[in-house]
């Protein structure tokens, strides 16, 4: 799963920013960094295929959201971080070296 971490990630953040908080996917993309395409194929599954159900995860990227669209773009790393390290403690995602 380590290859699909990222989309992923993006794409809960992208669904929260839109569902939640409002934005539309430019905006959503602008706030994230990534284009207004790769915002489209998040929420039509063509990217980030995997959904998270467990309801702690789902709380932590809607705060995660919050704090992007609070603070800008400079937080999105941070915010992605927190969500993989997250998911690793879950088990929900694992990191193998790369050959």
């Amino acid at each position: 799963m380590q290859w699909q971490g990222l989309p992923l990630i993006r794409k809960e953040i992208v669904k929260s920013m839109i569902k939640h908080h409002g934005l539309n996917q430019k905006e959503a993309a602008a706030m994230m960094g990534i284009t207004p395409a790769a915002v489209s194929q998040y929420l039509s599954r063509k990217r980030g295929r995997i959904s998270i159900i467990n309801q702690d995860i789902i709380n932590e990227i809607n705060n995660s959201a919050e704090r992007i669209i609070k603070y800008g773009p400079k937080t999105v790393t941070t915010e992605i971080c927190k969500i993989c390290n997250l998911l690793r403690d879950n088990g929900m995602l694992t990191f193998s070296a790369i050959k």
